[in-house]
């Protein structure tokens, strides 16, 4: 999914430092919400998210991937994401994302566990 089709406001939204939620789905069917940072490649239609490979939402997102939403709001403006997720391991992926994280918020801390979690965005709801 091209995301630059969603426009400059859209693509300005998701480059402003925000935090975000990203949504999974516990055993049973309950979410699982929880804080995250987030990149989005507009061209790709990729969303990033680092984090411990034995975090919850990695387990959660486990080898088969699963389905997930990843939201943002300021005041009255939200965008959401939704899509399937994947868990990338390779060292330049995880390199790859923590550039992208650094660019948005700050540099992460360093973390040998660290995994992410990939999204091929499907569909985008909000009002951005």
């Amino acid at each position: 999914m091209d995301l630059v089709e969603q426009g400059d406001a859209f693509a300005a939204f998701w480059q402003e430092r925000h935090l975000c939620t990203l949504s999974t789905a516990r055993p049973g069917g309950p979410p699982h919400v929880v804080p995250v940072g987030a990149t989005l490649d507009l061209r790709t239609g990729i969303a990033r998210v680092i984090t411990s490979g034995t975090s919850v939402k990695a387990r959660l997102v486990g080898q088969d991937g699963a389905l997930v939403s990843l939201c943002q709001v300021d005041g009255r403006r939200w965008s959401t994401l939704e899509g399937r997720a994947v868990l990338r391991t390779g060292a330049e992926e995880v390199a790859d994302a923590e550039r992208r994280y650094a660019a948005r918020y700050k540099p992460p801390r360093p973390n040998p566990a660290r995994v992410v979690v990939e999204i091929q965005v499907t569909r985008v709801l909000g009002n951005v």
